[in-house]
């Protein structure tokens, strides 16, 4: 059921335990698990926190998992499973989280929650960007691939810097925390993982309506990374030399420096300096 659609179960214990450490967990907590899968995290989330929506988008493990954990074979057929447990079978890039957490007794009010999981690589980024929207989780935890998580958390001036490290910089703060190996799941993937935790800044450097603009306009600068930042802004941008002199001018950059070298803060004055 997880090969059918790329998932690799987490199996060890320790690992699972460091993941629900990482979230903060506290009993009045209202958690968001993503990819729930054979229900190994979920398993170590209900104890720990007041409610878990655990979203797994195969049917077939969120059949398995509520059997799983029902005492008898009666109560399975009756779909038992603990009070502060809500399995979702959906996929979790479309379905509506704030939906999901809000009070039944009045829906326009959503709570504080979290968000947690062991995401598929192939959709990593929305994901990401998903979980960051306003209003935003208290904070978020996503077991990774190595390499992404690596590029999310990078300093401006390293090799993995690059439009997903500004994107996801300019609303949150970044902790990559640990390593993953790979003989950490079932079946192994390929490649190793990290875990990463996110905390939605309180004030993002950019507003929800810049938010589009600004990701397109990273993504052109460092498209082009090993050009000087002057050609950039006249050859991808289709600014004129007078007009690139004076931006420049104004937030005292280096015409002939590379995208990779400045930081999220220096890029978002650039965006806005540029009226793109």
């Amino acid at each position: 059921m997880g090969r059918r659609l790329g998932q690799h179960f987490l199996t060890d214990p320790r690992i699972l335990d460091r993941i629900v450490d990482a979230i903060r967990p506290d009993r009045r907590d209202v958690v968001i698990e993503i990819g729930a899968g054979a229900g190994s995290l979920t398993r170590r989330l209900v104890p720990r926190v007041g409610r878990v929506i655990a979203i797994e988008r195969d049917r077939a493990l969120v059949s398995r998992v509520t059997h799983e954990w029902a005492p008898t074979r009666e109560r399975a057929q009756e779909g038992y499973l603990p009070a502060n447990l809500t399995l979702v079978a959906a996929d979790a890039l479309n379905c509506d989280w704030q939906a999901l957490v809000a009070d039944p007794s009045d829906p326009s009010r959503t709570p504080p929650f979290k968000v947690v999981g062991n995401i598929p690589y192939a959709i990593t980024s929305p994901l990401i960007e998903k979980a960051l929207e306003p209003p935003a989780p208290a904070l978020v935890v996503f077991l990774v691939q190595r390499d992404v998580a690596e590029r999310v958390a990078a300093h401006s001036a390293s090799k993995s810097y690059g439009a997903l490290s500004v994107g996801v910089q300019a609303v949150a703060s970044v902790e990559r925390l640990f390593a993953v190996k790979a003989g950490s799941f079932s079946p192994p993937p390929r490649v190793e993982s990290a875990l990463l935790r996110l905390v939605p800044l309180v004030k993002p450097l950019i507003s929800a309506a810049e938010r589009t603009n600004f990701r397109r306009f990273v993504t052109t600068l460092f498209s082009q990374r090993r050009k000087q930042l002057q050609r950039i802004l006249r050859s991808a941008l289709g600014m004129t030399r007078s007009e690139v002199d004076r931006v420049v001018s104004e937030l005292a950059l280096d015409p002939a420096c590379r995208p990779e070298v400045l930081a999220p803060e220096e890029l978002v004055r650039l965006f806005r300096a540029t009226g793109r």
